[in-house]
């Protein structure tokens, strides 16, 4: 039997190794799977580990208010090296560009451990968009040992690289095998979460987040004047906003949006009710990663609200557009989509970034690595 444990902190890492780690338990003769959380994001980690049947074994409880980078990755690292220093490890998963996977990957490194690194070789190529993301995908492929390629796309990043052919495998992305987990009775009882809310969801639905680091300042307030115009032309549509708990955001959109009607803000939703969400939406607006995969399973047209965006596949494919924080190409593209019948507007191209089989290609290649 082989340890194996999954570092993650975030909601989207967990949505996305997920399906994974229950990959892994059918197998409990094989694998002794460990579960990681350094509650990088404690309340929505945890949520959305119940959500999936999950509980994490080692909680570290990283995160302080006010740190500044160098102090989160410094308290993850030292916590991280005491566990590795009390369990017989024999390999590391960890998914994404966070600082826990970073962490993760690093401590690992120095412990001698291999590193399996999901959703590898996504790239923008500009180290401050995603920021401070795109330099830490690209230092965890520095020490991983196997690189798990969502696309053909990324393979070739990695390749470029100098990353050796033998250690990318690629598998999709794991993010739509967590789509499929949800059945449709599950997704539907979300239903009653937004009636008890007073929020209708039909065919005039906007979902908006924003939260990414390098929104904040000007660019989050570019981004809430196209969102206070659009809602103020647009009085029949309602507008969704789950409003990211750090007070660079939060506080903004609260005091600047909260006294438009058609404007819902809420708290970070749990995962089925984001599904849910998204399933309905007639356009989104997002800064987020995750969602930019996920949306087009729903054929909703998607707005990118970053410069840069390590996900190009979903742009090559139509299936999104990039806007950024640009207060004129937000209300030109929303306008297009707005303007029209649902109908009209949903989209044709297929998902371009998994059929929902990633988490079973994963245990075959790491089952061959570690017990053949």
């Amino acid at each position: 039997m082989k340890t194996i444990i999954f570092i993650f902190g975030t909601r989207p890492e967990i949505i996305k190794l997920a399906p994974v780690i229950l990959e892994l338990k059918k197998y409990p003769r094989d694998y002794n799977v460990l579960i990681c959380n350094t509650e990088q994001q404690k309340e929505l980690s945890n949520q959305t580990l119940n959500y999936f049947g999950l509980k994490a074994d080692i909680n570290l409880d990283c995160m302080r208010e006010n740190q500044s980078l160098a102090g989160v990755q410094t308290k993850i690292l030292t916590s991280l090296d005491s566990v590795f220093n009390e369990y017989n490890i024999d390999a590391t998963i960890v998914q994404g560009d966070t600082m826990t996977v970073l962490c993760g990957a690093l401590t690992s490194f120095y412990h001698k451990v291999p590193v399996y690194h999901v959703e590898a070789g996504l790239r923008s190529y500009d180290i401050y968009e995603p920021f401070p993301e795109e330099v830490m995908r690209q230092m965890t492929s520095r020490v991983a040992d196997v690189h798990f390629a969502p696309t053909s796309v990324n393979k070739e990043a990695l390749l470029k690289e100098n990353i050796s052919e033998d250690k990318i495998h690629i598998v999709g992305n794991t993010v739509i095998d967590a789509l499929f987990c949800l059945s449709d009775d599950v997704i539907e009882q979300s239903k009653k979460y937004f009636l008890d809310k007073n929020i209708t969801i039909d065919d005039k639905l906007v979902l908006i987040t924003a939260h990414r680091r390098e929104n904040h300042g000007e660019r989050i307030d570019r981004i809430i004047e196209a969102i206070s115009y659009l809602a103020t032309k647009y009085v029949d549509h309602t507008f969704v906003i789950p409003v990211h708990p750090n007070p660079n955001v939060k506080n903004k959109i609260h005091e600047r949006l909260g006294c438009l009607d058609n404007i819902k803000l809420l708290t970070p939703l749990d995962y089925p009710y984001l599904v849910y969400l998204m399933k309905h939406a007639k356009l989104i607006l997002t800064d987020s990663g995750g969602i930019q995969e996920e949306a087009p399973s729903f054929s909703c047209p998607t707005l990118v609200m970053r410069y840069e965006t390590e996900r190009k596949e979903g742009i090559e494919a139509g299936v999104s557009v990039l806007v950024g924080a640009d207060y004129d190409k937000i209300l030109e593209y929303s306008e297009n989509v707005l303007s029209k019948d649902k109908l009209e507007t949903r989209l044709q191209a297929q998902n371009p970034y998994g059929d929902g089989t990633a988490s079973k290609k994963i245990e075959k290649i790491i089952r061959s690595k570690l017990l053949n």
